[in-house]
Formats: C-alpha cells, structure tokens, sequence
C-alpha cells in the first residue's frame, strides 16, 4: 500500500464512521478514496449536480449551506458532509465551500452504498444523525406538497385589468363583460408617480354596493369598490392564498412583485390544489343560521382534518387550517349571540387561546377563550349581557365538537372576563410577581389572537406582554424552569419510556410530551427576543434570526416539532379512519422502524434543547 493510501487508512481506522469496520474492509476503502485539494473559497459542489463522493475533512474548514444560501453547518477536521445526497436521490442537497485551505478525502458513492448496505453500525451511525434524518423527512414532505411547494405566481393566467378610481360603475362592469374577468384592480394616478393600486372592484361590489342600493350607473368606482384589499408577494406559497381568503372571507387576492400588481389569485385557481374542503367548511359555517346548523357540521370538520393529513400537508398547514375553521365557528355563534341578545353595551374583544391563537389546533381540542371589555365596563350594569354572551358562544362550541375546558378557562369564568385595563394589570403581575399559578397562566393566555369585536384590544395586551417579558429575567427563568416540568419520554439508554395511557396500555403522549414541552421551550426564546409572532415556527424563525441558539439547533428544532406533530396528525386520522374516538397517545410497537428511529431522534433534539433552556435562562445572566 502506497504512502498516501497508508495515511488514509491510519485517518479512517481514527474515525466515527469507519473506526469500527473489518480490517479489510477498512483497506478497500482506503484504496478506493481519492484525495482532493481545495483552496479557500473553492466551491465544492454545488446543490442538483450528481452526488459522487462522501466527502471526509482531512484538514481545514468547510461550511455547508441550505439551498437559500444560509449557513446549514461549518466543520473541520473529521467533519464528512454529502450523505444526505448520497441517500436522497443521488444529487448534492447542500452545497459546499472551502472556508480555509482543506484537504479532502473522497469515497466514491458506490463505495458509500455497499458499505451502507452490508455494514450495520456503519448505516446506523450515517441513517441515524437526527439532524440528517428528520430534515430529509421533513424537507421531502416540504418538496412534495404543492401546497407548500408551489408559489402563488405560478397560478396567475394573465395581467391584471386596471381602472382608475374615477372610472364611472358603468364603465367598470363594461370592462370586466370585456375582459371576462370577475374584478378589475382601481389605481389612482399620481403626478410624476406610476399609479397606485388602491382597491378592487368584484361582482359582488357590484351587486351589493351598487345594484342592491340602486345607486346609479355613473357612481365613481372609488364609492363602491373594496378599498386598501388584502394582497399576496408574488413568491408566496399557495396554502398562505388559502389562509388568507379563510381568514379574510375573500374570492380575490392581488399579487404583487415589488409592490406592483402582477395579476389577481381566484378561488377557482386554488381549488385545484385543494380538497375544497375547508374553503367549504367555513363558508358552510358562515351559511347557518342556529347552533343546530353549527353543531350539524362537525363531521365536515373531522372529514377536512382526515383529508389534509391523507393529502401528506406539513403541520402548519394543518394547524393553521384547523384553527381558521374553529375561529369561523366562533365568529358564526357570536353573530347569533348578537342577533339574540341585542347589541353589546361596550365594545368587547372574544379572545382564542392556546393552540388555536397559535394556529396548531387539530381535531382533539377544547376551548380556550377569554373577553376584553372596554374600559368602559361596569360590571354591575354589564356583565349580565356578557355572561350570557360567553355562555352561548361556549355551548355552541361544545355542541360543535369544541369540547369544554376542563381547567375553566373560559369567557363563562368571571376571572376571565375583564376590562382592558383588568388584563393589562394582570399580565404586569403575573410578568413581575410570577407564582406557579400565574406561571402556568401565563403559559395559556400569552398566547392569545382576537378573533371578533375590538381586535385593536389584542394587539395592546401582545404589545405589552413582549415588551415587559423580555426586560425581566426572573420571569423568563421562572418560565424556563416552567417549561421543563414536561420531559420528552426518553430513558438512561434512550429508549422510549413508555407510561398507560387511556385505551392504550403502553404508549407515549404526543401531546402532553412532544408537542407541549416543545412549545413551551419556543415560547420562552420568543418571549426573551420580544418576538410578536404567535405561531410556533414563525417564533422559531425569529429565535434563529435573533442568534440564541446554538449553530443548526433551530432548525434542528423544526424539524423536531415537525415530525412530532405529524405523527400525531396522522395517528389521529388513523384512529377516524378506523371508526375510533382520536386521541394523543401512540404506541410506539405500531410504528415502522423508520419512525421509531426518526420519533427518538427528535425526543432527543428536545431533551438537549431543554438543558440548552435550563442553563441560558438564570436570573441575571440572559444574555
């Protein structure tokens, strides 16, 4: 054996991957490495070229980077990089350049895949790196649901039809017969400007705004249209266009490219990519006129839940699509208390908690609400109306497949049906004087969205809670310490620790120690950082922007959540699908190996992010 291939053997014998290989497997891997030379800013290989070698860093420095060009990871000697191409479609995922001079050591993919293959410890130390694995799982869901794949641009047929906002009604209905389109998008004109876009004009304008008023055909287009419309970026995917018009309750939505109109998304260009399910759902919600109406759809609901978990859409998809639907039954039975009750006698906020203010809710949920009254309210002269008020909304939800919450934390509970100025004292307190009480208080109703009346209340109590939270230390290491309680179900040899749990006798609780302590440790980062963002990713994406997490921690964090939760999405769609009641639990025995593996992988992400958790966040040392 040759000098050169004598000092490989000698690297690969010191090596994780290989150190525990037969010796003469050892030397035809020796033999068959090729030895390559890079210089500092050397590009290696590049993302969709063929994935060819396992690269091992003989000397040197090498950084790693996402397809978006952000860093994914930087090693030095004994780092390897290129498995995941080699394992995923034989081309580069993760393109490479030499940070430093470097010295590679290259073993050929077929190399790689016999001893993948044959060599058991081998294949298990490369298929069993967590971050490796749950992003390859994640990211193939990601790449292959085109409803978080395609873009929103790509659904555009043609260029928007324009009007000035001076334009008579008459010429705008012309316009649209003209141009066989359901809406024109008004601009206003300005001196030495390109015109503005300033809203839309729909069929429905025209019937409601104009014919049904029978106002005349010269009115201005400006007295009819919808003014300041809610819009797209051009390279936002399809599922946000969905959220959106659930959210909103519209049929059109312009898309613009650096802040100029480049077409308007219709309901039917979305349809196709989805079931039609939940677009149905909520305007099926919005149709009833009594709880009965209400209560009657929510087998349409598990339906829409069973077929986005069949369709393989991520968890935020789900999540968001669940929480939109149970925010369009809450918005529904507060119309119906209103129309019963009479108008309030001051302006209220009805607040969603938890998962559902989060968008993470599925189809196991209760509720979690609270009012905000003006600071007008008098409880003596008032509350009677919002008691009942509460009361209705609540068994409406009950009725409607939202069951009650069993800690009470309702707007039917006095303690959460309070003034503005009530919540805004008591956040304060609970931030500066925190008790395990108020802790886990705070754990509930910090996360919070106004769903209906003075959403404006909302946004003072989101406001408030991001400023104080971050400045006191005592709070967020009280918080931190909170968020431990729940451990993931790992033992002393990381295996699952398994516990009874309702109609199973050996199972984990995805929920109580997955998806909730996962939540909780996220929460906290966002609150140190002053983070607005409600959802779980969208915090962790601020967290990682913010720096406080270890180098690819945060996305190893993603992708933990992520595979948790679909786990336990498709566990409880399996349960429907079986004609059983859906719950949280799993029985781990019932799992392919595959995800027993990639399920501990990401126990183990949680449980090194909580010990993370537990020493960052001391009072007096947050950094």
């Amino acid at each position: 054996m040759q000098d050169e291939q004598l000092e490989i053997l000698n690297f690969l014998q010191g090596h994780a991957l290989f150190k525990e290989l037969p010796e003469q497997v050892l030397h035809v891997v020796a033999s068959a490495t090729d030895v390559r030379y890079c210089k500092a800013g050397t590009q290696i290989v590049e993302f969709g070229e063929p994935a060819q070698f396992l690269h091992l860093v003989r000397s040197g420095a090498v950084e790693v980077f996402h397809r978006d060009g952000s860093l994914y990871d930087r090693m030095n000697e004994g780092g390897y990089f290129g498995e995941f191409g080699l394992l995923h479609r034989k081309t580069v995922r993760f393109p490479a350049r030499a940070l430093e001079d470097s010295l590679l050591y290259l073993v050929p993919e077929p190399v790689f895949t016999e001893l993948f293959e044959n060599q058991e410890r081998f294949a298990d130390l490369v298929a069993t790196e967590d971050r490796v694995r749950l992003r390859q799982v994640v990211s193939r869901r990601e790449e292959g649901n085109p409803l978080t794949s395609v873009t929103v641009d790509t659904l555009i047929a043609r260029e928007p039809v324009c009007m000035e906002q001076s334009a008579t009604a008459l010429d705008a209905a012309r316009r649209m017969a003209d141009g066989g389109v359901s809406c024109l998008l008004i601009l206003e004109a300005e001196s030495d400007a390109p015109p503005r876009m300033v809203g839309i004009l729909t069929d429905r304008d025209l019937r409601s705004r104009l014919v049904a008023e029978g106002l005349p055909y010269d009115t201005p287009v400006r007295d009819i249209m919808t003014p300041d419309p809610v819009v797209l970026r051009h390279d936002q995917q399809v599922f946000e266009a969905i959220l959106a018009m659930l959210r909103h309750k519209v049929h059109h939505l312009p898309v613009l490219r650096q802040d100029k109109p480049m077409g308007v998304i219709a309901l039917s260009d979305v349809l196709r990519h989805e079931s039609q399910s939940s677009l149905f759902v909520v305007g099926s919600i919005a149709k009833q006129n009594d709880v009965d109406g209400l209560a009657a759809l929510a087998s349409d609901v598990r339906a829409c839940f069973q077929r986005l978990a069949e369709q393989d859409s991520n968890s935020r998809v789900i999540g968001s699509t669940m929480a939109l639907i149970g925010r369009g039954f809450k918005q529904r039975l507060l119309e119906l208390a209103e129309q019963q009750l009479g108008p309030p006698p001051v302006p209220y906020c009805f607040l969603a908690l938890g998962s559902m203010a989060r968008h993470e809710q599925l189809v196991v949920t209760d509720q979690d609400n609270a009012l905000v009254l003006d600071d007008r309210f008098d409880p003596a002269r008032h509350d009677d109306y919002f008691r009942q008020l509460a009361a209705f909304v609540s068994d409406g939800l009950a009725r409607s497949g939202y069951s009650y919450c069993s800690g009470d934390v309702m707007a039917t509970n006095t303690r959460w049906r309070q003034s503005l100025r009530v919540w805004q004292d008591t956040f304060r307190q609970w931030i500066e004087q925190p008790t395990p009480e108020t802790l886990l208080a705070a754990s509930i109703f910090f996360d919070l969205d106004g769903v209906w009346g003075q959403t404006a209340f909302s946004e003072r109590l989101r406001t408030l809670i991001a400023d104080k939270a971050r400045a006191n230390t005592r709070f967020l290491a009280c918080m931190a310490r909170n968020a431990l309680l729940r451990t993931p179900p790992l033992g002393f040899f990381k295996d699952f620790v398994l516990e009874p749990d309702g109609r199973h006798a050996n199972a984990i609780n995805l929920k109580r120690r997955g998806t909730a302590p996962m939540v909780d440790l996220i929460r906290v980062h966002a609150l140190a950082i002053g983070s607005r963002a409600r959802n779980s990713f969208e915090r962790l994406r601020d967290v990682i922007a913010a720096d406080v997490l270890p180098q690819g921690r945060g996305q190893d964090l993603h992708d933990a959540l992520e595979f948790i939760s679909m786990v336990r999405i498709r566990n409880q769609a399996h349960d429907m699908a079986a004609g059983l009641e859906p719950d949280n639990s799993i029985e781990p025995e019932k799992l392919s190996e595959f995800e027993r593996k990639s399920l501990r992988d990401a126990f183990q992400i949680l449980s090194h992010a909580q010990t993370y958790l537990k020493f960052r966040y001391q009072p007096g040392r947050i950094a």
